[in-house]
């Protein structure tokens, strides 16, 4: 239990309800088809952690402060740390109340909807609390909890569904698009390559560790918590997979649509699943905001001090009163699309730039295959932030 890190966090933070409903959808219409679009997606996940946690570790620093250290004109340096700033707190705001929403369907199936209109309240309470009162040794606990118990909920469906290990295996290493399975090729490696939790995992490591000599044990964890993390969206998709109806849109249709083949133990697994997964993005997409806005604004002090508190209260209270009030925030939304367009792919080259830097890194830089596939993932990023930016204009349905 000493060895675990903060990989668990970005984990649990890249599950979250988009993702489950993404999973949900590819395995409803294509079935294990498109396994290897995640299969790839966890790779490019693994490559872009792997140099983040590095950064963090043998410089120092967070992302935001690296690149403050390493850009030397400081008019590009002011307005590129302001345009992050500003995308990852509009977009981390904008998506809280989608969190928060997860969390409580899951509640409303395992505790009935007389007090539905509490239970916004209630997980944000919670997530007000953990954030509050718990260090980063807690919350690598709570989240390891969360991954855990996600696991378990979405592989048991998986199995109960009795996949055939022949389909597994050629959708997992027979890349193919079938027809109309773009959209959903692009929603599954976007929903698991998340620009904040680049930042919030140089940031992580960085305060957990201290010497270079952690590198391998960095480098466990974070292969580690992420295969899990990818194991729990395959097994969404296997378990969707099993049920090709129209009128599953989500995790909670994909119980119901169970229930009378597997009995309960489906419906309770997969609404189990769905509130870890709504919790624990309330929990990291706040903390992710406050640790970026810290470092753009170069601001003082650690997760206790009165400024980055107030960041993730910001997020948390604006998710909450947005979920609780029944608001659509479709303008703020489609913002956060087009600004997530522009920042994926740019966020992936600054990352490569830093990971370049001699002086932040020394011998610990990128190695050339490092850059290789650095730059194949920057070019499939640019490719996902034209096709956001296209749908956000009305170009691309």
């Amino acid at each position: 239990m000493k060895k675990i890190g903060p990989g668990f966090l970005i984990a649990a933070a890249f599950i979250g309800p988009g993702t489950v409903t993404a999973c949900v959808l590819a395995g409803n219409q294509y079935g294990t088809q498109l396994l290897w679009a995640l299969l790839f997606s966890l790779v490019a996940t693994l490559v872009l952690q792997e140099m983040s946690a590095r950064l963090g570790l043998v410089s120092g620093m967070g992302l935001t402060d690296a690149l403050r250290s390493s850009l030397s004109s400081p008019l590009f340096r002011k307005f590129l740390l302001i345009l992050v700033a500003f995308s990852i707190l509009i977009g981390n705001t904008a998506y809280e109340a989608g969190n928060l929403g997860g969390a409580t369907l899951g509640l409303e199936v395992l505790l009935g909807t007389d007090y539905a209109v509490y239970y916004p309240l209630l997980v944000g309470a919670i997530a007000f609390g953990i954030l509050w009162w718990g260090n980063l040794r807690y919350l690598e606990y709570f989240f390891l909890f969360l991954v855990a118990l996600m696991s378990v909920c979405f592989v048991t469906t998986a199995i109960l569904v009795k996949p055939l290990w022949s389909d597994l295996f050629e959708g997992l290493f027979v890349p193919g698009l079938p027809e109309g399975s773009l959209f959903y090729v692009i929603a599954l490696i976007g929903t698991t390559v998340v620009p904040y939790n680049l930042f919030l995992h140089a940031s992580l490591v960085r305060d957990k560790w201290s010497s270079p000599e952690d590198l391998k044990q960095v480098r466990r964890d974070t292969l580690l918590s992420l295969a899990l993390g990818g194991l729990i969206s395959m097994a969404i998709v296997v378990s969707a997979s099993k049920m090709n109806s129209a009128e599953v849109n989500n995790a909670l249709d994909l119980a119901q649509a169970l229930e009378p083949l597997l009995g309960k133990v489906a419906k309770v697994a997969l609404s189990l699943g769905l509130l870890a997964a709504g919790l624990s993005s309330a929990i990291t997409a706040p903390l992710a905001a406050a640790y970026v806005a810290q470092g753009c604004f170069g601001w003082k002090g650690n997760t206790q001090s009165a400024s980055f508190r107030a960041v993730w209260i910001m997020v948390l209270v604006l998710g909450v009163l947005a979920l609780s009030f029944s608001i659509r925030p479709i303008q703020i939304i489609q913002m956060a699309q087009f600004a997530n367009g522009l920042l994926l792919p740019l966020i992936a080259i600054l990352l490569l730039y830093a990971m370049n830097q001699k002086k932040l890194l020394k011998e610990y830089i990128n190695s050339p295959w490092q850059n290789v596939l650095g730059g194949l993932i920057v070019l499939i990023t640019l490719l996902l932030g034209a096709r956001s930016i296209l749908g956000v204009l009305g170009y691309w349905g």
